[in-house]
């Protein structure tokens, strides 16, 4: 699992790609109509209700053009915005901040609606003992920024990358010929360092799971009658996490089934980008 402080090595990675790709050799625009010591203030605020995320990164972004002369945060990362709230004052030059202003509110914006998305899950399962967590479908390059935004929204990580966690899939068994095969295979390479998880889509493949000892066992779009049988199967023999298909209205009623972890894609994959804009003033 992740831990919620941002991993700037990896943000500064995914700027450098950013500036390359918006701002190129510079703001033409910009550059054209205002001389180098101009000096503005502006806000960026809410357009709608949701959770924000991304703050830091976004302050990062002018302070990458340039020193700010004024950067008051009125709201931070975590907390529920509404329409009309503002975000952050910001002085700096003309140049720095309109030339930033699209990037930066890129990155807020996805990174607020994702933290907004996870939010409502977590919300919904509130008294159950049970985690949200994501998975590896994010854009490419953006996967630390996601995971962080899921954190604030109140959300678990799943694994960074195919580094640091074991998942057999279903196309690993496959070409192993069976569970067992598989989870063996692991456990001479990596069994010592790395907790296993075999994905799963019915009851024998949840019993053969058992039998070659996984420490965790995906339930993958099973139905809620499957799905309590294999969580009596299981009892206490390992992590039960459930995955495939799971929805807002479907949540709660998977999580009371009792398994431990539920994963879902769409908090990275499907979050609508929370509606926010820089106004100069």
């Amino acid at each position: 699992m992740a831990n919620k402080n941002l991993n700037w090595k990896e943000v500064e990675k995914l700027l450098n790609l950013a500036f390359e790709e918006d701002i190129g050799s510079g703001d033409v625009t910009t550059e054209s109509i205002f001389p180098e010591d101009d000096i503005c203030r502006a806000v960026i605020k809410c357009k709608e209700d949701g959770i924000l995320a991304g703050l830091p990164v976004a302050r990062a972004v002018f302070e990458k053009i340039g020193s700010l002369s004024g950067w008051k945060e009125l709201k931070n990362d975590g907390e529920s915005i509404s329409s009309g709230d503002l975000i952050v004052e910001i002085e700096g030059t003309s140049r720095q901040v309109l030339t930033g202003e699209r990037l930066a509110l890129n990155i807020m914006q996805r990174l607020s609606g994702i933290a907004t998305y996870t939010s409502k899950f977590v919300k919904v399962v509130e008294g159950l003992e049970v985690k949200i967590v994501d998975t590896r479908k994010t854009i490419p390059g953006f996967r630390t920024l996601s995971k962080y935004a899921v954190e604030v929204g109140g959300g678990h990580n799943h694994r960074m990358g195919l580094y640091d966690g074991v998942l057999i899939k279903d196309n690993h068994i496959k070409q192993a010929g069976s569970i067992k095969n598989a989870v063996d295979l692991v456990e001479k390479k990596a069994g010592s360092e790395f907790k296993i998880e075999v994905e799963t889509t019915n009851l024998e493949q949840v019993e053969a799971a058992l039998q070659a000892g996984a420490d965790i066992i995906m339930l993958d779009n099973m139905s809620d009658e499957m799905m309590k049988q294999a969580v009596n199967l299981i009892g206490n023999k390992a992590l039960i996490e459930a995955s495939g298909g799971i929805n807002l209205q479907r949540v709660r009623q998977v999580a009371e089934i009792g398994v431990d972890i539920i994963s879902i894609g769409a908090l990275t994959h499907s979050a609508m980008a929370l509606d926010l804009s820089l106004d100069m003033l």
